[in-house]
């Protein structure tokens, strides 16, 4: 379990700072501390072991604290994606069966919008942040009050299984309703150590938190930066000025990000943007991040690492293993190398391109395509209360990602399209039938079609596709707007085609003719 990281790094390196988040510095003795006091805390409030404890806040101390805390009590983590709509949240709150909440003030209105429909109301815990002001405090109790009704010196106790389940985490799939990922002990622990391997991360790195918390749990860096007595430097929004200032402030050493974010610092203004004056390395994943925004973060003197994984695997699972002998390759050279998501990190049993039916893995040759899967410790438990979805994707013992790709002559993959039709934007998942119900719900639509569109700056946006019944109207405009309050705004269309849709001689609709068209 990862806990055991906590504890000898609260126990060996007391004094090293644990967190810094404005002019809070709190070091891992304390963050020890306080993490068996929430633990205690959430015991005497009744949560048991393997109880669903959920939280709904940006990257603020308190979330990093309940990454230890929630399952040092025994309970399973789940952290929920605060851009979600209130029905996408109340369906998590429900189908995770949370006993307790833990909302910041800022989505305190969503979550209590989300909390309308459920018949067990869950225990409410808001997270007061004093650096928000607004917002709706609607726990019963807030964060530091709960805290002080628990033990610092809690006795806990490892879970009795490597193999119980730490954390949930959802993820739209190809499906309108999220499925819940399990995570289990050992699983967190051995990635935990994976990104300490694949990175190279030195003892004592400050990591700034531009990646959220509540996405595979952070990739595991919470209990990575345990691992390495490292510091979390917490940010609540990620804005261009902020990071830059923090990075020079704080001498950071390490962040991750999806592609969007380093667009939006090589694309800040000059008064922001200015070359790191110190050594800082970036991982990136989610979108393949174009070659510009790898050059561009080179060119502000960030090492940038691209990594692949899903929920699945704890997020990245995969990385660029790079070779020195590269670093003297012409640059375009360099970005075509490092576009690839490359090889299995060191503590990942298996990873490998293969065709679906017959499990044969492909030539290495760079050209032939098959599906891309893993195998190992590091791939979760299942799908919650699914057990059809977890034994697909498990078929033939290994789990498959639902992603193309090829492999390289010399061993690396590379991501070339998804066999689901899951749009990755910004490093957000989003389901193309989750929109698609949408729309036809729509009273002037006959069909509709989600697919991706390439972006510069996200990646890919949704661009729907939409044949109108005869005699109806309606603009892209119109559209978009009806879309907004029924789903998080960064699912929204960017773009609406109408016309007759193209059908295969059954009926099925041809989403390849509908990219190929764009």
């Amino acid at each position: 379990t990862p806990l055991t990281l906590l504890q000898q790094t609260g126990s060996v390196y007391p004094e090293k700072t644990a967190l810094i988040y404005g002019d809070l510095r709190r070091d891992w003795g304390t963050t020890y501390r306080r993490c068996r006091q929430l633990a205690s805390a959430l015991v005497r409030a009744g949560v048991r072991r393997g109880d669903t404890v959920s939280v709904v806040a940006p990257n603020v101390p308190e979330m990093f604290e309940a990454h230890f805390g929630v399952p040092l009590s025994g309970a399973v983590l789940n952290t929920i994606n605060y851009r979600l709509d209130a029905d996408s949240i109340g369906f998590i709150l429900g189908h995770a069966e949370s006993r307790v909440v833990l909302v910041d003030r800022e989505y305190g209105p969503v979550v209590k919008k989300a909390l309308a429909a459920m018949t067990t109301r869950p225990l409410l815990i808001t997270i007061d942040d004093p650096a928000f002001d607004g917002g709706e405090a609607i726990g019963e109790i807030n964060y530091d009050q709960f805290l002080d009704s628990g033990d610092p010196d809690y006795d806990w106790q490892p879970p009795p299984d490597e193999w119980d389940a730490i954390s949930l985490n959802y993820t739209s799939g190809t499906t309108g309703n999220p499925k819940g990922v399990v995570y289990h002990h050992r699983g967190a622990l051995l990635n935990a150590v994976n990104n300490v391997l694949a990175w190279d991360m030195p003892r004592y790195p400050v990591y700034l938190w531009t990646l959220p918390m509540f996405h595979c749990n952070g990739w595991c860096f919470p209990w990575t930066l345990a691992a390495q007595a490292g510091t979390s430097v917490c940010l609540r929004y990620v804005r261009a000025e902020t990071i830059f200032r923090l990075i020079e402030a704080e001498t950071v050493s390490h962040l991750c990000a999806a592609p969007t974010v380093l667009n939006m610092l090589i694309n800040a203004p000059e008064t922001v943007r200015k070359r790191f004056g110190h050594p800082l390395r970036v991982m990136t994943a989610g979108a393949a991040p174009p070659a510009a925004i790898i050059q561009g973060m080179e060119h502000l003197g960030a090492e940038i690492l691209h990594a692949y994984g899903l929920t699945e695997t704890y997020g990245p699972a995969a990385s660029c293993a790079w070779h020195e002998g590269w670093d003297s390759l012409p640059l375009d050279q360099r970005v075509t190398k490092k576009a690839r998501p490359g090889v299995r990190y060191p503590i990942l049993e298996g990873l490998m391109v293969a065709d679906p039916a017959t499990l044969q893995e492909v030539p290495h040759d760079g050209e032939s395509m098959g599906e891309v899967m893993f195998r190992g410790n590091v791939v979760m438990k299942g799908y919650l209360k699914n057990p059809t979805a977890t034994a697909e994707a498990f078929a033939g013992g290994w789990f498959r990602t639902g992603d193309l790709g090829v492999c390289h002559p010399d061993g690396y993959i590379q991501i070339c399209d998804r066999a689901k039709d899951i749009i990755i934007s910004g490093g957000e998942n989003i389901s193309s039938i989750e929109l698609e119900s949408v729309l036809y719900r729509h009273p002037a639509i006959l069909e509709a079609a989600v697919v991706a569109k390439p972006d510069d700056n996200w990646g890919e946006v949704p661009c729907a596709f939409v044949a109108l019944k005869p005699g109806m109207s309606l603009t892209e405009t119109e559209l978009i707007d009806w879309c907004r309050p029924r789903m998080a705004a960064f699912k929204l269309p960017k773009q609406v085609v109408f016309g007759d849709l193209p059908k295969t001689s059954t009926g099925k609709i041809q989403k390849f003719l509908l990219r190929q068209a764009m």
